[in-house]
Formats: C-alpha cells, sequence, structure tokens
C-alpha cells in the first residue's frame, strides 16, 4: 500500500464510466478542446510549454496525442487508476483543487494558472530524466438514454473535464508512454463528483508517490 493510501481512502471506479470517456478518444469523435503542457528536466527547470487548440494539430500528433489522454481513463481500473476525495478545501484560497477548477473553467485558456501547476510539477516531480506534463481539456455531452439503456437524442448535460499525462520524453521532446496522471473531476454515472480525482500510476509497485501526495495535498 502507498503513503498516500494508508491516509486517503479510495473510491470503486465503475469501469463502464471509463469506458464511455475512452470510446469517444478517436479522430472522428473526440471533443477534446484544447492540450497544453510543459517540459521539464531532471533538475526541475522548465525548458518550455505550449498550449494550442486540438484540431489544429496535425493529424499524426492528434492521433499521438489521443494515445496519450487516452491511457489515463483505460487504465486498469481500482488499479493503476484509483479515485480518491480530495481534501476539503473548496474555500481556501490558493488550494489545488481551486487553481484545477480554474484550468477547467478556462478551457486551458489561461497560460498563467497553467503556469503555476507545472512550477508545482517542476518543484515536486521527481525523475532523473527529461519528462512532458501534457492537459488535455475536454467537453462530454452525455447523451441522456431511456430505461432499456438506448440513446434517445439530445444530451441533457456536459461533462467538462481535464486529463493530465506525465511522460518521459527523449529526443526531439518525443513522449513515452505516461509513467503517472489525473482525471479531474471524477466521472460517475453521467456526471462529474466534483470533489474526486481519478490517479494513474503505471507502474503499481513503484508509483510516484510525491506525485499523488502533490495532488492531495
Amino acid at each position: 500500500m502507498t503513503r498516500y493510501a494508508k491516509r486517503y481512502v479510495e473510491i470503486e471506479i465503475d469501469r463502464e464510466d471509463m469506458l464511455s470517456l475512452t470510446r469517444r478518444m478517436t479522430l472522428k469523435r473526440t471533443s477534446i478542446t484544447r492540450v497544453a503542457g510543459a517540459y521539464i528536466d531532471p533538475e526541475g527547470f522548465i525548458e518550455g510549454t505550449f498550449n494550442t487548440r486540438f484540431l489544429k494539430l496535425s493529424i499524426p500528433e492528434r492521433v499521438k496525442n489521443l494515445e496519450i489522454a487516452k491511457a489515463i481513463p483505460f487504465a486498469d481500473t481500482n488499479r493503476n487508476l484509483k479515485r480518491y476525495r480530495m481534501p476539503n478545501k473548496n474555500g481556501v484560497k490558493d488550494s489545488l483543487w481551486q487553481l484545477l477548477m480554474g484550468v477547467r473553467a478556462a478551457g486551458l485558456e489561461n497560460d498563467s494558472l497553467l503556469d503555476i501547476f507545472y512550477e508545482m510539477m517542476a518543484d515536486k516531480y521527481q525523475s532523473d530524466q527529461e519528462y512532458g506534463v501534457f492537459i488535455f481539456h475536454d467537453r462530454y455531452d452525455i447523451p441522456s438514454k431511456a430505461a432499456d439503456h438506448k440513446r434517445l437524442g439530445e444530451s441533457v448535460q456536459v461533462f467538462e473535464y481535464l486529463i493530465c499525462a506525465v511522460c518521459r520524453v527523449s529526443g526531439d521532446y518525443e513522449p513515452e508512454k505516461p509513467e503517472c496522471g489525473f482525471l479531474f473531476p471524477a466521472y460517475s454515472q453521467g456526471g462529474a463528483l466534483m470533489n474526486c480525482i481519478d490517479i494513474f500510476q503505471a507502474n503499481e509497485a513503484h508509483p510516484h508517490n510525491e506525485f499523488a501526495e502533490m495532488l492531495l495535498q
């Protein structure tokens, strides 16, 4: 059991909820609006940042970024992807919850808020290699369904969320598979769990505890 897991209660994730998100992460169906991120060296120096509309990417770049984003919700549920309730600091100024809510509300179009998050990552995250922080913003139009689960047509609500993936990079900032990440807010049964976050760790035996503790502080 990880150190942070001892202090924070895990909440069960329904695999079907995650699949409803990942099924849409294709070139034809994606509704990701923007992707932003930073490249950070092992000493915590931010080497560069980027922020662009998703549809401005070339098709190969879109495919590559979709694979990165999809890796988080598609991970082994309740093993590599675990749900936690964030500390009740909703009204506390400068809390991480407040920061992520601001990034989400701005649809990644507030670079000042993103810079604060990158600086937190550079200060806390431990890596012996250069890595990239990739943040995606998505709006999922949740379809309304009848009692038999057949789609009725128009959506009744929108799930707006962030996916963050942390990947080692090599060469010309070429990302490897995500080592850790998160989905915020958590998604359950057609709606957002505003005080919960799903944390991904690729290596369950040797997780990045410092990353999770930063998110749950």
